[in-house]
């Protein structure tokens, strides 16, 4: 059994991505445009992850979960994805939340911790076209990334607001 010294704790940032209005989407276009659209996105993100050196944690149906050991590379991902498929005439907009800190590394394979909760919920928060970040992570932002503070923000779980940065790619050219 695990006990408080042994628990390993590692820095490590994460990135949930959305496509945003899938469900309406699907319900409208129906299911091959669908499919279509998702594996559309699924070859940009395998590609643009690959690229960066950022791990694709785990697919959540029209999302992925991303984990990285810098930031600066994850935001890279995230907006390289977006301005990538944006270009390439997607259909939908995407949305995103990236958090980092201090987690548990669980069997390996899974990660434990606050950092991750927040990047989901900022994703969830995010509205269509935003990337939602922490200040934290707003400070590795890439040259050419244009930050624009939203201030502070009610994250459900958390008792204490989360000051709160949207990044959009404002000179990145998207990864080919």
């Amino acid at each position: 059994m695990e006990t408080e010294s042994t628990v390993n704790r590692v820095h490590r940032g994460f990135a949930f991505l959305d496509i945003s209005g899938f469900t309406n989407f699907t319900d409208q276009q129906g299911d091959a445009a669908s499919v279509n659209a998702l594996s559309a996105f699924r070859i940009v993100v395998r590609d643009v992850a690959s690229h960066h050196g950022i791990r694709i944690d785990k697919w959540l149906g029209d999302g992925a979960m991303f984990v990285g050991v810098e930031e600066k590379p994850l935001i890279g991902t995230i907006l390289d994805i977006a301005t990538r498929l944006r270009e390439g005439g997607f259909p939908l907009e995407l949305r995103a939340g990236i958090s980092n800190g201090k987690v548990i590394l669980f069997e390996g394979d899974d990660y434990i911790g606050t950092p991750v909760n927040l990047a989901s919920r900022l994703c969830s928060e995010a509205g269509p076209g935003q990337v939602f970040v922490t200040e934290a992570v707003a400070e590795f932002a890439p040259q050419g990334v244009c930050k624009t503070h939203i201030g502070q923000i009610d994250v459900r779980g958390l008792v204490d607001p989360v000051n709160v940065v949207t990044l959009s790619a404002s000179e990145l050219l998207p990864v080919r």
